[in-house]
């Protein structure tokens, strides 16, 4: 399955969730999208629940069933727990850090700066969003694109970064500082059903 590039919106409103994390796509309609919205939210099964969980995190970082199924495998085999080992991996992304940095409102728009060339990881250009950050690497603008319009918005709408992150608005610079503490992620997310559903 490909990546999903639809409204935002109207799957924060299937999902229940919001994808954006800013509330905003199911706050005005709380109910799922369609005629019939306010009638379609059935009871889940164990597995719907489950799959239902794993649908959310994988629309909040925006990855394909591939991709997500191949990072699960990655956290699984390293050491500690596998849920908040792939909540690591997934906010490590460079398409993800530059979105915490708040280079970009949200990440599908980060992820289309570094797929345009206008980010470098430690003084090179990384163009691929999935690219894994370790810690201790500096994110920076490109030279040619720090007047870039989007960047500029961004940046001026921002209203802070994550702790384990650090960015330099003058210089346009930011450092990965260390792994964020799972209390610093989505509360809303229950990465345990995640690991439950793939070792179903």
């Amino acid at each position: 399955m490909a990546r999903y590039t639809g409204p935002q919106y109207k799957k924060s409103r299937h999902l229940n969730f919001s994808t954006l994390e800013t509330s905003r796509d199911i706050a005005r309609r709380p109910y799922a999208p369609g005629v019939h919205g306010n009638d379609r939210r059935r009871k889940l099964s164990e597995y719907g629940v489950q799959l239902q969980e794993k649908q959310k995190v994988r629309f909040l970082y925006g990855l394909s069933e591939k991709q997500f199924h191949k990072v699960f495998e990655k956290a699984s085999h390293m050491k500690g727990i596998a849920g908040e080992n792939l909540l690591f991996l997934l906010e490590s992304r460079i398409d993800n850090l530059v979105y915490r940095m708040g280079l970009a409102n949200t990440r599908r728009a980060a992820r289309q700066l570094v797929n345009h060339g206008h980010i470098l990881v430690n003084g090179k250009k990384v163009d691929i969003p999935s690219y894994t950050c370790k810690v201790g690497d500096v994110i920076s603008v490109k030279e040619k694109s720090l007047n870039h319009p989007a960047i500029l918005a961004s940046l001026e709408a921002s209203t802070g970064t994550k702790a384990f992150v650090e960015f330099d608005k003058k210089k346009m610079t930011g450092k990965y500082v260390r792994r964020p503490d799972r209390s610093e992620l989505n509360p809303e997310i229950n990465e345990a059903l995640i690991v439950e559903f793939y070792n179903r």
